[in-house]
């Protein structure tokens, strides 16, 4: 197997952990581009997206604005799906930026992680 780069060795560590605290809980997974930013709510048990949502429609792009707007979103979502609370699963990309924007406005939003 080829060896992977650090960023895959860092997405893997952290859904690792994940999976062995998650106590059956759904998982917040964001994904990040350089134009725009995607979050999703996946059952892990059931192998479903449950609610989902993305700056792919937004004026503001791929900027803190577009993800603080994707987290605020996400939480609606996720309160008409009936699910309250997640782990957040960062990927491979650092909690701070877009990443921590995104969290803090799922966390405003009602989402507990």
């Amino acid at each position: 197997m080829a060896k992977l780069n650090l960023f895959e060795r860092r997405r893997r560590r952290v859904r690792t952990a994940l999976k062995a605290r998650s106590g059956g809980r759904a998982r917040l997974s964001v994904h990040r581009s350089g134009r725009h930013i995607y979050a999703q709510i996946i059952d892990d048990a059931a192998g479903r997206t449950v609610a989902a949502a993305n700056s792919l429609g937004s004026k503001a792009g791929a900027n803190m604005t577009a993800a603080a707007e994707v987290g605020s979103k996400l939480a609606e979502a996720a309160k008409k799906a009936g699910v309250t609370t997640v782990v957040f699963d960062r990927g491979g990309f650092l909690f701070h930026g877009r990443v921590k924007a995104l969290a803090d406005a799922a966390r405003e939003g009602g989402l507990e992680f």
